[in-house]
């Protein structure tokens, strides 16, 4: 397990981060340009090792209900890896990002076809919007018509 000051020294090789002592002599790292309400990289990293990265946008990374993942058992890559990622997905180009400003304020459904490949279904402006990306598929003036189009091409909701 890496001590706390090997932790700190890797958080702060991070130059977009900046640091900000709490309570109890533990230490956050906020991300001041990330694009969500969300700025905290690294949470209570605290002198005895333990301590937090956000990996709430991060892709089968198993976090606590607030989006947490405890750091106290990584590696140096492990951890400089989860960092690099945290700080990725709270960036402008990351997916997460990208399916926010499609998202918006609208109700949204994602649906998953045979090959893995996820679609969005977005209710906006009275119209149920498909979406491949950042792309618009298709839009329809029911909730029924998307969904019978979307199973027609083989794809299925994800609960």
């Amino acid at each position: 397990m890496l001590t706390f000051e090997e932790k700190l020294a890797i958080a702060e090789s991070f130059p977009e981060l900046e640091r900000k002592d709490v309570s109890l002599k533990r230490v956050n790292f906020h991300y001041p340009d990330s694009v969500f309400d969300k700025k905290v990289v690294i949470q209570h990293l605290h002198p005895n090792g333990n301590g937090f990265v956000f990996g709430g946008h991060l892709k089968n990374a198993e976090t606590d209900e607030r989006g947490f993942i405890n750091i106290r058992d990584f590696s140096e890559d492990a951890l400089r890896k989860i960092i690099k990622d945290s700080i990725s997905s709270l960036s402008e180009n990351s997916d997460a990002a990208k399916e926010s400003a499609i998202i918006g304020e609208g109700e949204e459904q994602r649906w998953i076809g045979e090959d893995n490949q996820t679609l969005l279904l977005v209710y906006e402006d009275e119209w149920w919007n498909v979406y491949t990306g950042l792309n618009l598929e298709a839009a329809f003036g029911s909730y029924e018509e998307a969904e019978d189009y979307l199973m027609d091409e083989g794809f299925r909701r994800q609960v």
